[in-house]
């Protein structure tokens, strides 16, 4: 282990490398030590350098002050068995919390644009409806996880970024890239996003207001209180388009007990929303409504001993009354969707290296109005607050899957290989297997090179199934999307006299087949939902600095390129997800002092993309297809920091550009927005 310290008062600490040695050499230094953990289960990570939102100002704790410093190298969990960041196969990008408190950001999916390869299309502002992808797939091609436990949707991908979690819950988010349904199952077939939450203290007690443009105001409220953590948030805005107000709020639980032999953690959570859907799902119906809640809990435990075991108990549940017309039941439906299951993984190191294993059974069921197979008259369920009406339609079904890992770690090299094999009763009573390889190089502590294969997979959403509408007919005859994914990374992190730097690259080819969309065949066609085979490859690298000195504290750029290849000769007229990827996708951070304790974070985000989307006029369609333009949008935040508080401005969209993530749903122009937080 390799330790460098500070020659001045107070100095901290940093540890620069880790071996598995036990760690009760912290207890003889008489001080604090930080170190970060990445606890989600069964992600492969490493860690990137911490971007200082800004300088702690006079009279900050000693606390603060070690918080400005990190540990070059962290212990992290590897992919289903905890590795080191120097052991890890695999490369995962980590939004830090300073970054998330230093930009213009007021939700998860705000935060998710800073990532370079996250396709971020919203319907109407503030994050209110969104569709989050990753390197040129679908919105139902990622899992979305809280702490390490699935929240994704079967319903429909649409409302799966309805997170239970504020801004202020968040201590980092991790983006994994590529295929990973050997660790996580269904519905990783493009790569996952991970939400952290952050983790009680003895006794802190914080709490934030905000408001701006549109009429909009917001608050929460977080307490922790060891070892327990509660907090809740609220948000209405008229919006800033026609049809665009909403009301949301959330409230989120969670703790854990740590012992000696063993950790047991849990968590709950709850979110709901009421919003106007202003052509959100066809621009010939632009008066649209849409009401939901999504409901969390999980509770799992862990041994501490040399076999290591983890058994989690997990549920989700989603409400959503989505109206046609607002204010009119035509056209209207409710859905209510239940996921909810077990999990255990095991690992145990050894002398051949570190084995782990798991197992996962998990049920999706679901109850609508419009959704599944239709029940029996007697089988008919009452929709709570439905007015009487009843829930008439209905579907379910089985995930079972099992997983084997092997883990090699040399000095310089590391290996992951494994599979998942994997039965669902949609399909039929057969395991079918997803293997994958992980491999990591690293020549010395700056250089490491990546690379791997994953095979990944993805189940139709109910809403694929059978969703049906004057303007959309599902198909019941769809099979499970495949995907094989290739990745090559290299990464390159450490001094170059005016600071800290980190520069990665990175190229990738996914191999899709049975891909799933919703596309029309010719101008006065329906959308279908269909299949296809679809490859998306591309190329990107970011670059980051953190000068030692400055008025310049953080700078990040980074840039993706994509391209697409379909390998059958089916026509198209138009596609309205899968085919409208991102070719380009650029952006920049920059973090500057302006003064004493005021800082400036500077967002700017250039993206282009591909596709078209049918142009309405009046409510009708004009036949004709307009393509998408390049845009870009420039942030700005200016924060003003105190032990106890802070102060900000902010606006987002500064150069007031229109454009549209997604078709004839015009996005908002200049936002302004202010607010205050303290601590306790």
């Amino acid at each position: 282990m390799k330790v460098s310290r500070q020659a001045t008062h107070g100095a901290v600490v940093t540890f620069r490398q880790f071996t598995r040695a036990r760690y009760s050499v912290f207890a003889s230094l008489h001080r604090q030590v930080r170190i970060g953990v990445l606890t989600v289960a069964m992600l492969a990570s490493v860690n990137l350098p911490k971007v200082e939102a800004a300088q702690p100002c006079a009279g900050m704790s000693a606390d603060v002050d070690a918080d400005e410093h990190e540990l070059r190298e962290v212990t992290v969990t590897g992919s289903m068995a905890p590795l080191t960041a120097l052991e890890s196969a695999r490369v995962v990008a980590v939004l830090s919390r300073e970054r998330i408190e230093a930009a213009a950001v007021h939700t998860v999916n705000d935060v998710l644009k800073l990532a370079v390869g996250v396709d971020v299309r919203q319907r109407g502002g503030f994050g209110i409806q969104t569709d989050i992808s990753i390197d040129g797939g679908t919105f139902d091609q990622i899992t979305l996880l809280l702490n390490g436990v699935s929240i994704s949707s079967p319903h429909t991908g649409h409302l799966a970024a309805d997170f239970p979690v504020s801004i202020s819950d968040i201590e980092r988010i991790e983006v994994l890239e590529g295929a990973a349904s050997r660790v996580y199952g269904a519905s990783a077939f493009g790569g996952a996003i991970n939400i952290v939450t952050r983790q009680g203290t003895p006794t802190a007690v914080e709490a934030g207001v905000h408001g701006g443009s549109y009429a909009t105001f917001g608050a929460d409220a977080r307490m922790a209180l060891r070892p327990v953590t509660l907090s809740a948030s609220v948000q209405r805005s008229d919006g800033a388009t026609a049809n665009s107000d909403f009301t949301r709020g959330s409230v989120f639980l969670s703790g854990q007990v740590d012992e000696e032999q063993y950790a047991v953690r849990w968590q709950g959570g709850w979110s709901g929303k009421s919003y106007g859907a202003n052509t959100f799902y066809s621009a010939a119906y632009p008066n649209q409504y849409e009401r939901g809640n999504h409901l969390v809990a999980s509770v799992g435990a862990e041994t501490k001993s040399a076999l290591r075991i983890r058994p989690e108990l997990f549920w989700n549940r989603w409400t959503d009354n989505f109206e046609l017309t607002r204010g009119s039941t035509v056209g209207e439906n409710f859905h209510r969707t239940d996921v909810f299951g077990s999990r255990i993984g095991a690992d145990i190191a050894w002398a051949g290296g570190r084995t782990a294993f798991g197992g996962e059974v998990r049920e999706e069921v679901i109850y609508s109005t419009t959704l599944g197979r239709p029940l029996a008259p007697e089988q008919y369920t009452r929709i709570h607050g439905g007015d009487g009406r009843q829930y008439t339609n209905h579907d379910d079904r089985t995930n079972v899957s099992v997983s084997v890992e092997h883990t090699f770690v040399l000095p310089h090299f590391t290996a992951s290989v494994g599979a998942l094999a994997n039965r669902n009763s949609y399909l039929d009573a057969r395991f079918r297997l997803y293997p994958g390889v992980d491999l990591a190089y690293r020549p010395d502590v700056q250089w490491a090179l990546f690379a791997s294969y994953n095979k990944g997979f993805r189940l139709p959403t109910f809403t694929d199934l059978y969703y049906r509408a004057p303007t959309h007919a599902g198909n019941i005859g769809l099979r499970s999307e495949e995907n094989h994914s290739f990745q090559l990374a290299a990464r390159w992190r450490g001094h170059v006299g005016i600071g800290r730097a980190e520069v990665q690259a990175k190229g990738f080819y996914h191999r899709g087949s049975h891909m799933i969309d919703w596309v029309m065949y010719s101008p006065d066609d329906v959308y279908h939902s269909a299949a296809f085979d679809l490859d998306n490859m591309g190329a990107g690298a970011e670059a980051s600095l953190q000068p030692d000195a400055g008025v310049v504290t953080a700078l990040h750029v980074g840039y993706t390129y994509m391209h697409q290849h379909r390998r059958d000769d089916v026509a198209i007229y138009k596609s309205n997800y899968a085919m409208e990827y991102l070719r380009h996708k650029l952006t920049a951070t920059l973090d500057h002092r302006v003064c004493h304790c005021l800082t400036a974070s500077w967002s700017l985000r250039w993206q282009d993309r591909m596709g078209s989307y049918i142009v309405y006029a009046d409510g009708q369609q004009t036949g004709r297809l307009a393509a998408y333009h390049p845009y870009a949008t420039l942030d700005v935040k200016l924060r003003y920091t105190q032990p106890r508080y802070e102060l900000w401005a902010e606006g987002t969209n500064i150069t007031n550009h229109r454009y549209y993530d997604l078709g004839n749903i015009p996005q908002p122009g200049l936002l302004v927005m202010a607010g205050a937080r303290v601590r306790f």
